[in-house]
């Protein structure tokens, strides 16, 4: 049993940092020590309770670190293994994992246990729940193997977390959910982590315009930086400016980002009769999103949502790990902070304040 720091939310909007203990894995398990953490909006929103989980709970589901012992039965990783993780597994048998469809493997639960049902993390004989399997906002992690990829050794720990979830979400929704398509034209709305992840997954499928729509001239300017070739201050009329960028069609893909449905709204306008418009940003349980049902099918759009980019994760982070090492997807320009996890509570406070495109906690 190890002791160990970890953010830990006890209920909505009641979360800090905290001295727990953790159990050594169990049979295809394995325990990471955890080398970096990246700050996402998703660990706010189970914060806030847009997303609602079992309190108590360990926070943290984009991260990376170095395996230092497996369960029984555990032969993908070993000991030394540099990793990262996914949040949703991949089991390989269920539905949707039989039709290359692991982003919706059924054994992703939001409970907050093992794969058997049961707690790893405890504090005074109270189990604690964490994050999606993983609850790698900590020092350490049990995770189940099944949810672990290992990657090259020289790979930065901060570039690995940032795969983990935002990077796979953003440049899969661009490259596999909506196929953008070369010499396409682009919007995407919102740039945060997500957003400038599906800027550059649109950049890289070659995407001849793109469009960023942000409230923040800070983070439209790193939007130029990783690829948009235009940018729209989203305090404008901001329909109105994409069309006339496009000549009063619209964009071929249109890209929420947030998950705000008036933002949604905008972006399903700002895309071309016959385009493709995806909704990546999560949304509150109670929000509706809303559809003229006149003009819905006589303009022929398609409308999708994006989980996790679509992500075959034990083929995409090694990909997406070689376009960052071949210098065609910029992580190290997207991480605008780094925190110890001791300044977790600032990382979040700086989250909402839209200090960072990423902030990530750094461990020794």
């Amino acid at each position: 049993m190890k002791t160990m720091k970890a953010v830990v939310a006890r209920g909505l909007n009641d979360y800090a940092v905290e001295e727990v203990t953790l159990d050594p894995p169990k049979a295809d398990e394995v325990l990471v020590k955890i080398k970096a953490t990246g700050i996402c909006h998703s660990d706010l929103s189970v914060i806030n309770g847009t997303i609602p989980v079992a309190f108590p709970m360990v926070l943290g589901h984009e991260g990376a670190g170095v395996v230092e012992e497996v369960g029984a039965n555990v032969t993908n990783v070993a000991p030394g293994d540099h990793v990262t993780m996914s949040f949703v597994p991949n089991c390989g048998d269920c539905y949707h994992c039989l039709r290359s469809e692991p982003y919706l493997c059924l054994k992703s639960t939001p409970d907050g246990k093992m794969m058997d049902g049961t707690n790893r993390v405890h504090k005074d004989g109270e189990d604690i729940n964490v994050m999606q399997f993983l609850g790698n906002m900590a020092e350490y992690s049990v995770v189940p193997s099944m949810c672990l990829v290992k990657i090259d050794d020289d790979i930065d720990m901060k570039a690995a977390a940032l795969v983990g979830c935002g990077v796979t979400t953003g440049v899969g929704a661009a490259l596999k959910t909506a196929e953008v398509k070369p010499g396409s034209t682009v919007a995407v709305f919102g740039a945060g982590g997500v957003g400038l992840s599906i800027i550059q997954g649109a950049r890289i499928a070659g995407a001849a315009k793109i469009i960023a729509v942000d409230l923040s001239d800070d983070k439209l300017a790193m939007a130029k930086e990783l690829g948009a070739t235009d940018v729209i201050n989203a305090s404008s009329d901001t329909v109105k400016e994409i069309m006339a960028m496009t000549g009063g069609i619209g964009v071929d893909y249109g890209f929420e980002a947030i998950g705000i449905p008036a933002v949604v709204d905008q972006a399903q306008k700002a895309t071309r009769r016959g385009g493709t418009m995806t909704v990546v940003g999560v949304g509150k349980l109670d929000q509706k999103l809303e559809l003229n049902a006149l003009m819905f099918p006589l303009t022929s759009k398609t409308i999708k949502g994006s989980m996790y980019g679509g992500a075959e994760f034990k083929v995409d982070f090694p990909k997406y790990l070689e376009l960052y090492k071949q210098g065609k997807l910029d992580l190290d320009r997207m991480v605008t902070q780094t925190y110890s996890i001791d300044e977790a509570v600032q990382a979040f406070e700086d989250l909402e304040a839209g200090k960072n495109a990423r902030g990530v906690i750094v461990y020794d």
